[in-house]
Formats: C-alpha cells, structure tokens, sequence
C-alpha cells in the first residue's frame, strides 16, 4: 500500500506515454544531462538557454485583450497542464524507482531536455513535488531530492492509521458484503502488480484499492488527504523487493474477506499490522 520514466540514458528522442515505466537509474545531472529518461509529446526545449533562462515562451502569452470581442467556437483544450501532469507522474515514478536519488540536485532545464519539453513545466510539477516534501528548491541550481528517514516514514504510517482505520472499521459495521465483493479486482491487480516486483506499479495499485475502499464512505476529502498521505510514504519502498510487495498485496484479500465476513475483530488486527508495516 506504499510503494509509488521510462527510456534509456541518452535517449533523448525517446518518448513516454501517460502510463510511465520504470527505467535503469541515470546518473547525476550535469550541466545538461539528466537523471529521468525520455520525452513527452506536444513541447519543444528550443527557446532556452543551457542554464535554464527563458528567451521565448512558444505557448502561452499574456496579452491585453480590452475592446475585443470573444472568438466564437468552442474552447479549446490547453495541454500544457496535460504535460505537466504527464512530467509530475513521472517525476513521482523515478523517486519510487529511485531514479531520482536522495540528495541529488536535479536541474529544471536538463530534465526538460531529457523529456523534450520546456523547463517550465518540469519546474511547475517540481513545485507540486516541494509542497508534498519530496524535493526542496536549491537557488540557481534546481532541485534536491528530500533524503526521508525512519521517523519521518513512521510518522505518515500512524498520521495514515489515525485517519483511515476508524473509517474502515465504520464500514466494516454498515457496507452490505456484495460491495466488498466489487473490491475484490482491485485486490487482486496488487497481487498482480506485486509479482511483478516494480514499486511503482504496485505503488498505482496500492493507491487504486485504498482509494477505492475509502470512496465508501462518501466524504471526498476524507479520500483526496488519504491519496496524498499514501503518495507520501510510497517512497523511499517500506517493504522493498518482491517478497515484500507481495506480502502487502495479501494484506489486501485477508482484509476484504474480513470485511465481507462483517468480522471487526479481524479487520482491526489486519489494518492495525497493515499500517504498522507501512512504518
């Protein structure tokens, strides 16, 4: 329940689709090489200069528009925050694959022109990535990767447990046994993902089955703080190596079955070893 670009190094023409794989680790960035493979369709890394400054922003200009009448037709979809979601899924991939290695400073133009894209929309997914803690900004030089130990791990697991295990017993009490049963393709993709051994796409799993129990109890943002705690913790790996993997993935089927069963006694030990594994 933890674990969180795919192309070779110097493949630069290499493209990555929305769905990121992992990747052999790069080595650290100099000058204008980088540490995450591959590029994104839609942006060029024309129009900047090696040490990252602006000379032209082909996309987007502000311009005074007074006096102007709206163009008709239907708006059109900008995919500059697509690029941006394409760059930060990836960016959160390569720091559970450890690609992107703790206390490396990794620069937002050189990461831009491994993924063929303009740095800005490198540095709007690393700002994203500062506000979930997982890099902290180093001036004139990019971005360090936030180097996360044991305290700070166990921390999430129990703000985690605090959070979802009350609920989870809650609907423990209340979900008829046919809901659970819907889970259960869920659960069983982790174990999937887990034998697989990759933590980032266990880590999508993981997310999706959590996600989807906690949905249940129809408080949104119960879900969207819950998502971004899990995120958190998915790296550094808890539970690193297959073995591991597949040991959470069970946790899933043994608690769903708890669940279906009505039986709270068991559900609570599940949840309470889950999560105790999570620290």
């Amino acid at each position: 329940m933890k674990q969180g670009v795919q192309g070779s190094a110097g493949t630069r023409a290499a493209r990555v689709p929305a769905q990121q794989r992992p990747a052999a680790a790069e080595a650290p960035v100099r000058e204008r090489d980088a540490a995450v493979p591959g590029t994104v369709r839609g942006e060029h890394t024309h129009g900047e200069h090696a040490h990252g400054e602006r000379i032209h922003d082909e996309r987007i200009h502000d311009e005074h528009t007074h006096g102007e009448r709206p163009v008709p037709g239907p708006r059109v979809a900008v995919r500059r925050s697509s690029v941006r979601g394409q760059i930060l899924d990836a960016l959160r991939t390569a720091l559970v694959t450890g690609e992107l290695r703790p206390g490396e400073v990794y620069s937002a133009p050189a990461l831009g022109e491994r993924f063929g894209v303009s740095a800005t929309p490198v540095r709007e997914a690393m700002q994203q990535l500062t506000l979930e803690g997982a890099v902290e900004v180093v001036p004139n030089r990019g971005f360090r990767v936030v180097r996360r130990g044991a305290r700070e791990l166990a921390e999430l697991a129990e703000v985690r447990a605090l959070i979802e295990v009350p609920v989870i017993l809650r609907l423990a009490r209340t979900v008829p046994a046919e809901r659970w049963a819907a889970l259960r393709p869920l659960a069983e993709e982790t174990v999937r993902a887990a034998a697989c051994g990759c933590p980032a796409t266990y880590g999508e799993a993981d997310r999706a089955f959590h996600r989807a129990l906690l949905a249940l109890a129809g408080n949104e943002q119960l879900v969207r703080i819950a998502e971004d705690l899990h995120r958190r913790s998915q790296w550094p790996p808890v539970r690193p190596g297959r073995a591991g993997l597949v040991a959470d993935a069970a946790e899933h089927l043994a608690l769903l079955d708890a669940l279906s069963a009505g039986d709270c006694e068991v559900v609570r030990g599940l949840v309470g070893e889950h999560f105790a594994g999570a620290s």
